[in-house]
């Protein structure tokens, strides 16, 4: 079993930063591809920023040039910088990642972190 488990979030205001982190732990896993969602009150889960398994970033359109994706694979830690955050940025955000286990490809998500950004 691997767990997911986001910190960081908060109550912000407009314009201000948040860092939030993903950390993996469990054993016998190698990780694949990590990345963060989110998702607001009504709205679907929609991606924020990846890693791919190549270790390429993408970025939702309406966040890049603001957030930054980075990990440290050392610690099976992934962060995501958010800087001049909207109220539009208002979500839960996830942590995922594909990781391999026991010669199996799996899929995991953390419980969430919520984030609040106020105009």
């Amino acid at each position: 079993q691997v767990q997911l488990v986001e910190s960081g979030g908060g109550l912000v205001q407009a314009g201000g930063s948040l860092r939030l982190s993903c950390a993996a732990s469990g054993s016998g896993f190698s990780i694949n591809a990590m990345g963060w969602y989110r998702q607001a009150p009504g709205k679907q889960r929609e991606l924020v920023a990846t890693f791919t398994p190549g270790g390429i970033t993408n970025y939702a359109d309406s966040v890049k040039g603001r957030f930054t994706i980075s990990r440290d694979n050392a610690k099976n830690t992934m962060y995501l910088q958010m800087n001049s955050l909207k109220p539009e940025d208002t979500a839960v955000y996830y942590c995922n990642a594909e990781v391999t286990i026991r010669f199996s490809n799996r899929i995991y998500w953390g419980p969430g972190t919520q984030v609040t950004v106020s105009s």
